[in-house]
């Protein structure tokens, strides 16, 4: 009886590991991410030697934050599964502990046999038979249910590999910011829209009193030709978000206190570089009322992109940039290497965003007219090609 009442259930377990074992790893996304962080980690004394140092430098940070977005969708992917084949054990283990229970028995002392059923050696050969069919079934499952127990070794390793990663490359990312800063400040091949800042923009500067009321007034000036000719409203939807990290509130969303603003405000982490979408004359940049650092851009005519809450901001107005350049980086305290590793990987893993301390936000204009930048960016574009990149990376070894 005791085998009868368990067996249902037990399919039901069989089933479930099943379909769990068809499943690929849930570490291997974040294993191709570590080896991105590290291909990436390692591009800095590269970077320096090229003579371009600017891009070169833009382009290592950027691979390292894409890889840390990749990483921590990896881990948490990770620790999801691991709860999963935890959740299922302790659903199923009173079932699977009495089967196993009742097996053992057997194997010690196969006359209990004759004990299995009141109603004598027919209905007891049956219910041998019946065992016979049901224990390399039960073998099966004790097989699956190894192989997930596996499965979270191998996550924990993954974890604690991921820790060491993380804080190799750290020290890295940090001085290669550090470097860019430095760079950008000294290159002088800049190409300009128009040279000193003009006195209107100063003006408006002086007496604007909100943000709205700013870019409004921006739109108006007629002080210099104009945006880079470029096909801007032909990349509708396909540009790329400013700095990596996740959209905490979108368009016109309410936020905690009640107010709502006309664009995104996107969660970063702390010294995350930020860079332009497209191809922009800066119209602006500097501290502005509340807002911190405010990077305008204007991407063609009519239309300006604006970026508000960063720590620094590099160019100067009338500057020229190309989409992907930098134009600043984000505030906030780093802590030291090894600390920020373990404590990326228990947030990813766990499913917080602790590490995404800063946040940034952006609002697109056109004319006088916000838009929805939902319609303009791909929002989950960086976790995505930061997957394609590391899963070509790791195919190609």
């Amino acid at each position: 009886m005791r085998l009868r009442t368990a067996l249902p259930s037990l399919l039901a377990f069989g089933l479930s590991l099943g379909a769990a074992q068809a499943q690929t790893s849930a570490g291997e996304d974040a294993a191709r991410a570590a080896y991105q962080l590290r291909e990436a980690a390692s591009q800095l004394d590269e970077a320096l030697s090229k003579d371009d140092q600017v891009t070169a430098l833009t382009d290592m940070i950027h691979a390292y934050e894409t890889g840390l977005a990749a990483m921590r969708a990896g881990l948490r992917q990770a620790g999801i599964r691991e709860r999963e084949i935890r959740a299922e054990w302790e659903t199923r283990r009173d079932q699977l502990s009495s089967i196993l229970g009742v097996m053992a028995a057997m194997e010690k002392s196969p006359e209990t046999l004759m004990l299995l059923h009141p109603a004598g050696p027919e209905a007891t050969a049956r219910s041998g038979m019946i065992l016979s069919s049901v224990v390399p079934g039960l073998r099966e499952e004790a097989d699956a249910l190894k192989k997930n127990l596996d499965e979270i070794a191998e996550v924990r390793k993954l974890q604690e590999d991921a820790a060491n990663t993380l804080a190799e490359g750290f020290g890295q990312v940090q001085e290669a910011r550090r470097l860019l800063a430095s760079a950008v400040q000294d290159r002088s091949t800049m190409p300009k829209r128009f040279g000193e800042n003009p006195e209107e923009l100063q003006a408006l500067e002086a007496s604007a009193a909100t943000l709205d009321a700013f870019a409004e007034g921006l739109a108006d000036l007629q002080s210099d030709v104009g945006a880079p000719i470029s096909d801007f409203e032909g990349a509708q939807g396909s540009l790329r978000l400013p700095v990596v990290g996740q959209v905490l509130r979108r368009y016109n969303e309410t936020d905690a206190a009640g107010i709502r603003r006309p664009g995104l405000v996107i969660a970063a982490a702390p010294a995350s570089l930020v860079t332009a979408p497209w191809t922009s004359t800066i119209r602006y940049r500097g501290p502005l009322l509340d807002y911190g650092n405010v990077m305008i851009l204007e991407p063609a005519k009519d239309y300006l992109l604006i970026m508000a809450g960063m720590a620094q901001v590099f160019g100067e107005v009338g500057d020229v940039l190309a989409a992907g350049e930098p134009v600043g980086l984000m505030g906030g305290t780093e802590p030291s290497a090894q600390e920020f590793g373990i404590e990326f990987v228990v947030n990813a893993s766990t499913g917080e965003d602790a590490d995404q301390s800063e946040t940034l936000y952006l609002e697109l204009r056109r004319g006088k007219e916000t838009l929805d930048p939902a319609d303009w960016f791909v929002l989950n574009h960086i976790v995505e090609s930061a997957d394609i990149t590391a899963n070509e990376q790791a195919d190609s070894q």
